[in-house]
């Protein structure tokens, strides 16, 4: 239970760091302009890393309940499957969703698709070298 709590808590930090990293970037910030009609002007950052280390607890979980299921027999690469579904699941069908809905440039649906896949790596990998049922 410690082991789950610390990793949790890891994760979370992960998130809060990518997530600053993948959105205030240059690059992120020109490519992001077009949700400049609709984007808050301030955001709240407790808020924000509040709701990151939740998804670190809640992803870890998950990431438990479904060890047995996932491919693979080296932690690693549980960890690695894992990813992959997290990251179909929470952003590339948010992508899609986004492709068919509003006028967004694909180079924003790029950037938001990769950085995502590369988020859910990190928590993956981090999750399967360190979490066994």
């Amino acid at each position: 239970m410690l082991t789950y709590i610390v990793v949790s808590i890891v994760g979370g930090l992960l998130l809060v760091a990518m997530d600053m990293a993948m959105n205030v970037n240059p690059l992120a910030v020109r490519l992001h302009r077009v949700y400049a009609p609709i984007a808050k002007t301030s955001v709240n950052p407790a808020a924000g890393m509040l709701i990151d280390l939740f998804y670190g607890f809640a992803l870890a979980g998950l990431f438990l309940l479904l060890y047995a299921s996932l491919p693979g027999d080296a932690g690693i690469v549980k960890g690695i499957g894992f990813a992959i579904l997290a990251w179909f699941l929470r952003v590339a069908m948010q992508t899609a969703s986004d492709w068919m809905m509003f006028k967004i440039p694909p180079e924003t649906l790029a950037y938001t698709t990769l950085a995502g896949l590369g988020e859910m790596l990190v928590l993956g990998i981090v999750y399967g070298l360190a979490l066994k049922p």
